[in-house]
């Protein structure tokens, strides 16, 4: 809102000048990502003792690793101020009319509910296993349906530029103006639904070490606020027509307003920067559902919103490869009685194997890196 308020002021008076700043993206990202930031760190240590007094602590599997016994009681929930962290420097610094802004924090939001409903079944019966599978899924879905529905149907709330591509698909490494894949309504809608859920999902399966979704959250982030704002930049401002469109020199999807939606992905870092100070090991603050299913909700509407479905993969691929160690745990005990891992998800497949945690996190950190930078390449090799 501040960016409603104040802009709206610059002519007002010649001291009001300098908000003209406020209509660049680059600033308002800044600005976002510092306010997150400085939520954060500063209504932590507050929170954690407030959940301490509450006695809302960490519920831990009965058939998790050994050394996982000691972070019981450990107080849970943090996500509840990473949303606050995300949601508020969002709205002080976008531009409220953006529909894609709009969407992935409705999507945050809700998803976050979702999340809150199994945190609290868990804390209230002392059992990890929380709100059913299928009740989860099926929220995610209907509010998934729901936002990207409207985004993708509603012609009068988003711009022609959007409207003309939104079935169309970009493949990495591959020119998306020499090669256009465009699906079905029927077919693409479903698909963006399920790449937000599967997001979801997966961050919620990596949330099992100290610091180790949070790490990744950080850098998918981190990435996906390069790609929006290059996504919707221009420069020069005496001829419209004459501009450069940066997306059109790169050979990505051109879309005015998504570059509003990196100031969403610099909140999303800076919260997550601020949580990570008390969720580095030993955590003294971990994240629960409300934060992992939101925060995964987040990051999969970057990936649609900026024609990144089949990117995600690489991008997110630590998610990825956490959901499949399941998937594949799973199916392959049910077809065989056997295991493919000794414990699912697979970071705790190493703990078993008698990794130190830290060594884990940092390592899976790593990687997240490399295909964070390997994901930025494609923005260039085509």
């Amino acid at each position: 809102m501040i960016y409603e308020l104040l802009y709206a002021m610059r002519h007002e008076a010649t001291w009001l000048g300098w908000l003209n700043v406020l209509r660049y993206v680059p600033f308002r990202i800044i600005a976002s990502t510092l306010t997150a930031m400085m939520i954060s760190f500063f209504v932590s240590p507050w929170f954690i003792r407030e959940l301490q007094k509450k006695q809302i602590g960490q519920i831990v599997r009965e058939d998790g690793p050994e050394g996982h016994k000691i972070k019981a009681g450990t107080p849970t929930m943090g996500g509840a101020l990473i949303l606050l962290s995300v949601l508020v420097p969002t709205i002080m610094w976008c531009d409220p009319r953006n529909v894609f802004v709009w969407a992935t924090t409705a999507v945050t939001a809700g998803y976050g509910v979702i999340g809150y409903l199994d945190d609290y079944l868990k804390i209230k019966f002392k059992n990890s296993k929380g709100l059913p599978g299928r009740y989860k899924m099926l929220g995610q879905l209907v509010i998934g349906t729901a936002v990207l529905s409207y985004v993708y149907l509603a012609h009068d709330h988003v711009p022609t530029d959007w409207w003309d591509i939104r079935f169309r698909l970009s493949l990495p490494f591959i020119s998306f103006a020499k090669h256009p894949i465009t699906l079905p309504m029927w077919v693409y809608i479903p698909f963006a639904v399920l790449v937000v859920v599967a997001m979801s999902n997966a961050v919620n399966l990596t949330d099992g070490l100290d610091g180790l979704a949070i790490g990744p959250v950080i850098f998918n982030g981190g990435t996906y606020l390069v790609w929006a704002y290059l996504s919707g930049a221009t420069f020069g401002i005496a001829n419209v027509a004459q501009r450069f469109v940066v997306a059109k020199y790169l050979d990505i999807p051109y879309i005015t307003s998504v570059g509003e939606l990196s100031i969403y992905c610099g909140a999303l870092v800076g919260a997550g920067i601020g949580f990570l100070w008390y969720n580095t090991y030993p955590a003294q603050l971990f994240m629960g559902d409300v934060g992992a299913l939101a925060l995964g909700g987040g990051l999969g509407c970057c990936a649609v919103f900026t024609k990144n479905e089949f990117l995600s993969i690489i991008l997110g691929g630590v998610f990825f490869l956490e959901a499949v160690s399941v998937i594949a745990q799973v199916s392959y005990f049910k077809l065989t009685g056997k295991r493919v891992f000794l414990m699912a998800p697979i970071h705790h497949h190493y703990e078993k194997k008698g990794w130190p945690e830290p060594k884990i996190i940092v390592r899976f950190w790593i990687i997240s890196i490399l295909l964070a930078l390997v994901s930025l390449s494609s923005l260039k090799l085509r």
